[in-house]
Formats: C-alpha cells, structure tokens, sequence
C-alpha cells in the first residue's frame, strides 16, 4: 500500500505549496483565481511579492469519511508578502480533497 500512496498524489489535480515563515509553515492550494499562476513555487513567490499578498486555501489532515487520512480545505486566508517568506512545494502520499 506504501507504494501506491506516492503514485496517487503525484497524480493529484490540486497542488499543494508550502509557505513557510520565521513565525510558521502553512500547507496551502491556490484559488482558482489565482490558478493561473501554475504550480512553479517561484513563480508563486514572485506574484505574492508583487501584490503584497495571496488569497490561498490553508490545508489540513482530516479523517475522510471511509476512514482514511486525506488533505482537505480548512480555511480560506491571506498571505502576506512580510519579512522572510518561502514557497516550496508540498508532496504527500494522502489524498487530497480540491477546495470548492
């Protein structure tokens, strides 16, 4: 089953970020506003420094209802373009629920 879990997230449509803060790390998608920016973490980086800030949805580890561990919205939020910032992108084996 381990096996199978890294296959089915490389196949996931909703891609995860990290951004990461001296304060905090968030796991986040981008909405569908901003999907356009694509899935390149620099290119990600570069429009929240221009814009001073990103409207994402903040992900979180749930239990499905099938009793499995899945990724899932939790909040819409902003994230601010302020003091050292980094994006990176998220890889995990769960599955990943896309935020409506």
């Amino acid at each position: 089953m381990s096996s199978f879990a890294p296959a089915f997230a490389a196949e996931q449509a909703t891609k995860l970020f990290s951004f990461v803060s001296e304060r905090e790390s968030i796991v986040a998608a981008l909405t569908k506003e901003d999907a356009a920016l694509g899935d390149d973490a620099s290119t990600i980086g570069r429009a929240l420094q221009e814009r001073g800030s990103l409207t994402v949805w903040r992900y979180a580890v749930r239990k499905a209802k099938d009793g499995e561990l899945e990724q899932a919205p939790l909040a819409k939020i902003s994230v601010q373009a302020q003091g050292n910032l980094r994006v990176e992108p998220y890889g995990t084996p769960l599955r990943v629920v896309p935020a409506e």
